[in-house]
């Protein structure tokens, strides 16, 4: 078979079946994307230290940045397989970007300036940087806007469901009514909730040199002021927020925290999509049909609630990513060891699961038809819910041992009707006006009060 890699002979599924879904990614977390980044800092870098200025590059004035920058900005596929070929005899993929540049201030003839190239820094310099840039980038350009879409699709259907009544179900078992809109909105508040602590969370960056005290920059140049110095680059240049106290790698602590709020998040879209299903199974949603779709290869029927399953599987897999990201990467032996390396590299594969899932919950949810008839005929052959309303109004008027009356009535393995209610109320011994007040409870207006 053609080892070529395509849709058909990826490996993973987020480059094969769901490539659709995720190419956007492929900008940020890619291969070749990651090269750019490193050459992107290592460029960015060397302008910055022309534009301190270090007295040896002085000269560079009449180069300006933006020849400088069309390095990294006319990054080539045929330019990113030179470095890997460089890669072959480096067995450093930092330092085969290093030279890469270095080639090219050869064509630039600025032959003389190039030992400035990666002046005073260690490969994490560039890895530490490069890979919270890339990954605040797909965040914010791919993955949030489609989280946002989701947000908005349930806030839609929460208001337009606001006041339908509908039986809730605690332990599985009918129980006091609720209102339709407010149990999706329920997911609207805890996902809005989530995004908030997740936007307040850093996109961090170490840049210090081998062991973070700026030990060559400091020797070489003491005059500067290179804590400043780095501050100012990484949050003008790359709009990071730099570790100013680090071993020789980041700590990784702020992309812990991002993976484990975005778990959090996830673990929320799981309890959303377990919810969808089950609103499936009761009937109390139906899903529209497209046509030319199959839903069972046996049973012709059958329309499958297949993107809230196949949301929650990609979740699944997400987090369990997610999970060892952020219990792995804030863990290194003393100043460093090459563990985080391999393990970085893979922070893109959670966040494609996650947008599949995404995706497929924005199809699932579109797809969905309020079931009202339904929903109010199990309102109806439920009468027995209004159980907990008429014996909260009795301990209002201090009616003896409500709770106890209702649970007799009731707690009988039997279906309690309207009949049985209305028999039940009026053989109370209670002022007239609160029969009349029992009496006007049904299953479909006792649903409280919300507000969203």
């Amino acid at each position: 078979m053609d080892p070529t890699l395509t849709p058909l002979t990826a490996i993973s599924p987020v480059d094969g079946r769901y490539r659709k879904s995720t190419e956007r990614l492929s900008a940020f977390f890619s291969e070749a994307v990651l090269i750019k980044y490193r050459l992107m800092v290592e460029v960015e870098y060397f302008i910055a230290l022309c534009e301190l200025p270090l007295p040896q590059l002085t000269a560079l004035n009449g180069t300006p940045a933006t020849v400088l920058r069309q390095i990294y900005t006319d990054f080539s596929l045929s330019d990113a397989r030179r470095v890997k070929d460089i890669e072959k005899t480096t067995n450093h993929d930092v330092k085969a970007v290093e030279y890469f540049l270095k080639e090219k201030f050869d064509q630039l003839q600025l032959a003389s300036f190039k030992e400035f190239i990666h002046f005073g820094l260690t490969s994490q310099d560039i890895n530490n940087t490069a890979l919270p840039y890339g990954l605040k980038k797909g965040w914010l350009e791919v993955v949030k806007p489609v989280l946002i879409e989701v947000i908005d699709a349930l806030t839609d259907k929460a208001r337009r469901w606001k006041d339908i009544p509908m039986l809730a179900r605690t332990h599985g078992q009918p129980a006091s009514p609720t209102r339709t809109g407010k149990e999706i909105y329920v997911f609207v508040e805890r996902l809005n909730r989530q995004l908030a602590l997740l936007d307040a969370v850093p996109f961090t960056a170490k840049f210090g040199g081998a062991t973070g005290n700026f030990n060559a920059h400091a020797v070489a140049y003491p005059e500067f002021d290179w804590f400043a110095f780095a501050d100012r680059f990484l949050r003008e240049q790359l709009g990071l927020v730099r570790s100013r106290n680090t071993t020789q790698i980041e700590h990784y602590d702020n992309l812990a925290a991002f993976c484990d709020t975005l778990k959090r998040i996830n673990t929320i879209l799981i309890d959303l999509a377990r919810d969808a299903w089950s609103y499936i199974s009761l009937d109390y949603f139906k899903q529209q049909i497209k046509a030319g779709e199959i839903g069972s290869s046996a049973m012709p029927h059958k329309v499958n609630p297949i993107d809230f399953e196949n949301a929650e599987g990609n979740l699944g897999v997400a987090n369990a990513l997610f999970a060892h990201l952020s219990a792995k990467l804030p863990v290194s032996r003393l100043q460093r060891d090459l563990t985080d390396s391999t393990v970085t590299r893979n922070i893109g594969v959670p966040l494609a699961h996650t947008l599949i899932a995404l995706k497929s919950l924005l199809r699932g949810l579109n797809k969905l038809i309020l079931n009202e008839e339904v929903i109010r005929r199990d309102l109806r052959n439920n009468w027995a819910v209004v159980a907990e309303a008429i014996q909260t109004v009795l301990r209002r008027e201090g009616y003896p041992e409500p709770y106890e009356a209702l649970k007799a009535l009731t707690r009988t393995h039997t279906r309690i009707d309207q009949g049985e209610i209305t028999e039940f109320i009026q053989s109370l011994d209670v002022a007239d006006e609160v029969n009349s007040e029992l009496l006007g409870i049904t299953p479909e207006n006792y649903i409280g009060v919300c507000e969203f």
